[in-house]
């Protein structure tokens, strides 16, 4: 397998490396922030909020810079049509992340004794795809054949996130502490944004896939 950078490209690896850095941390502050929601650490959750608000403007910058660098100095022409896809769709994980811990500092929404654990079980499934599919799109540009094993790891967590969204909104709907209903289907939707971190993940991991293929052949 050749080398996806020459000597010519090594500042945009340089630049990859940082901005893949960005989307894990993402995940990361993610996975905290609704921890410190779930738990009543209110101070703590609108500093994560901040913190992912700002990165997320970070992460396009970054993202911009790449793309720019990408089409102005001819940087690896035959795959930069892959590499921005594969780009822009983790930056959709970012966007989800931020618009999540968004909805919970407007909403504020009650989160009752009975689920907290159900809440904080699913913000961990779906940090962990995004730490594996930054994984697996790291080894996109320097061990192909492992790409296969970090999808396989997104697909498993994004299947155990939707087996606890599903449990999670049974107990909601099933539940007689909550009286208003219109406070389950909020409730619901807060479930369902959550585990929509590890859904846009396995996107990303069918992108990777197939621009693994296309490497291959």
């Amino acid at each position: 397998m050749r080398n996806f950078f020459n000597n010519k490209s090594r500042a945009l690896e340089c630049d990859i490396d940082g901005y893949l850095d960005r989307v894990t941390t993402a995940g990361l502050i993610f996975n905290e922030g609704v921890k410190a929601y779930v738990t009543g650490k209110r101070d703590k959750f609108e500093n994560k909020y901040k913190d992912i608000t700002a990165l997320e403007s970070e992460t396009d910058n970054v993202r911009r810079d790449i793309k720019h660098d990408l089409y102005s100095y001819m940087l690896i022409p035959e795959s930069r049509g892959d590499v921005l896809g594969i780009l822009e769709t983790l930056d959709d994980i970012v966007d989800v992340c931020e618009k999540v811990l968004e909805k919970f500092s407007i909403e504020t929404p009650k989160i009752h004794g009975f689920m907290k654990d159900d809440f904080l079980e699913l913000a961990d499934l779906s940090s962990k795809a995004v730490e594996e599919v930054v994984n697996g799109a790291r080894a996109f540009f320097r061990e192909i054949a492992m790409v296969s094993n970090y999808v396989n790891k997104v697909q498993f967590y994004e299947h155990e996130a939707d087996d606890i969204e599903e449990q999670l909104k049974r107990k909601i709907f099933s539940s007689s502490e909550i009286e208003d209903f219109s406070h389950k289907i909020q409730l619901g939707y807060f479930a369902e944004k959550i585990a929509a971190v590890s859904d846009v993940s396995e996107r990303v991991c069918e992108r990777l896939s197939v621009y693994a293929i296309k490497r291959r052949i």
